[in-house]
């Protein structure tokens, strides 16, 4: 027996959302995606310091140092599959936060290139557990007719840790003076204190997602795929009252009667899964692919290469940090109007902002023209990109194998990360500033078609109607 379509939107429209809570719950779950954005960004800013600091010389070095954190992503997005279905996602989600806190410590007093390797490891690991259960404890307590915003509100968050880097990173080092060396950098207080801040401060924001997590309730999905009804019926008759409650619970129930089995990986690999899967794991990987993520890792060789000094570059490094939170807020407007179009419009100026940058750099143009097209590429990236592709992979696997498919579809889009971060220093070494951003261009463009052809349209539908019309 299926899903009544008619009904399930017709009732999630009807509900009573009890939004202060909701919203509440919504943003200390955020917060890990405050942290991820904090830590994945804050490196940029502080590399051409503890690069002097280390004494980093070869592309490959830097590569390594710059991408190290993603493998531990990496670890921690597998562990949130393995682990999130088993312990639920809370648990974890505190685990992450308690890694951000002593991660953030070990690197700010790393006296060693080793050490610190490790320790951005280690963080990564925090990352890829944030990254992955952040977003999808949000949608699971999310009533479908504001899902795509609450889950955007993790994307704020990361946008507003990314600022918040930017902004430090550029306050530590607001007196560094202009033209300084890099001799000048390995022997001053900036090159041997200064960035160690840069990484210290994640430890505020850390202990207060720590211990706000303590506070807010399990995931009432999750709670229903391991038959603990009385607590998951609880929250949910606080989200949206009685009567969504029973909507909600209604409909896992006839979901859980065609699906007995006990969820597995396997179940990844089912053939009704295929397509599913293949929408998941191609939007992560173009999400990372699409190239903005080298203008955050490297911004500082980007805009040198743009004609910039470090003092300058810091400054427009603060430039890409506001405009990226200005189109986030843009995304929440629009994100629950469709997930599709944005998606498309996304692809489509970010092959043509890039094509553009290629020209430039081959022409040899320098400062604003480059500076306007690199805004231009964030400002469409943070409008749908970034927030709609954390939506979709969050909301379009079925209920007893979410945490499972949502590790796998994060855990390819952090070896897409590692591989664009690692061999971004080669491209550009090989191909130039031109032909690494006309690639881009191209890739861009083969997601374009894809989101064309592949991805279906999922707002104002509950995760179990998703389920019906997606996992046949």
């Amino acid at each position: 027996m299926l899903i009544d379509q008619n009904r399930a939107q017709t009732n999630t429209s009807a509900v009573q959302v009890n939004a202060s809570y909701v919203w509440l719950i919504s943003i200390v779950a955020a917060l890990g995606g405050l942290l991820f954005g904090y830590d994945w960004v804050v490196i940029g800013g502080a590399k051409p310091f503890f690069e002097s600091f280390f004494q980093i010389k070869s592309a490959s070095a830097s590569g390594w140092v710059n991408s190290c954190a993603l493998l531990g992503c990496l670890i921690g997005a597998v562990v949130a599959g393995t682990m999130s279905d088993r312990l639920g996602r809370k648990r974890l989600l505190i685990a992450s936060a308690l890694l951000f806190t002593v991660t953030s410590i070990g690197n700010a007093l790393a006296n060693s290139f080793d050490t610190f390797v490790a320790w951005r490891i280690l963080g990564g690991v925090a990352i890829g557990l944030a990254s992955s259960l952040s977003p999808l404890y949000i949608s699971e307590v999310a009533p479908a007719n504001v899902r795509g915003r609450l889950v955007a509100v993790n994307q704020l968050t990361v946008v507003v840790g990314i600022l918040l880097a930017q902004f430090i990173d550029f306050y530590v080092v607001r007196n560094l003076p202009a033209g300084a060396t890099d001799e000048f950098i390995r022997t001053s207080w900036y090159g041997q204190q200064g960035w160690r801040w840069m990484f210290a401060i994640t430890a505020v924001p850390s202990i207060l997602f720590f211990v706000c997590m303590f506070f807010v309730p399990e995931s009432p999905r999750w709670q229903m795929t391991k038959g603990m009804m009385a607590p998951a019926r609880k929250t949910l008759t606080r989200i949206g009252g009685p009567a969504y409650a029973d909507e909600i619970e209604s409909d896992q129930a006839t979901l859980s009667a065609q699906n007995q089995e006990k969820a597995t990986f396997r179940d990844l690999l089912h053939p009704r899964m295929a397509r599913v899967f293949m929408i998941g794991v191609t939007l992560a990987v173009f999400q990372q692919w699409c190239g903005i993520n080298v203008i955050f890792n490297y911004a500082e060789d980007i805009f040198k290469a743009a004609g910039y000094d470090i003092s300058t570059v810091l400054k427009n490094i603060a430039w890409t940090g506001s405009v990226n939170l200005l189109f986030t807020l843009v995304s929440m407007v629009l994100i629950d109007k469709g997930r599709r179009p944005l998606m498309l419009f996304g692809s489509a100026a970010l092959a043509v902002i890039y094509c553009a940058m290629g020209f430039c750099y081959h022409a040899g143009v320098q400062g604003a023209p480059l500076l306007i097209l690199v805004l231009g590429a964030i400002a469409c990236y943070s409008a749908s990109l970034a927030p709609v592709t954390w939506v979709v992979i969050s909301e379009i696997f079925p209920n007893r194998i979410r945490g499972a498919a949502v590790a796998v579809a994060v855990s390819a889009l952090w070896i897409a990360s590692f591989i664009l971060t690692f061999t971004f220093p080669i491209l550009n070494a090989k191909l130039g500033p031109a032909g690494t951003f006309w690639l881009y261009s191209a890739i861009c463009l083969m997601g374009f078609v894809f989101i064309l052809r592949s991805l279906p349209e999922t707002k104002g539908k509950t995760l179990e109607q998703l389920e019906e019309e997606l996992v046949r």
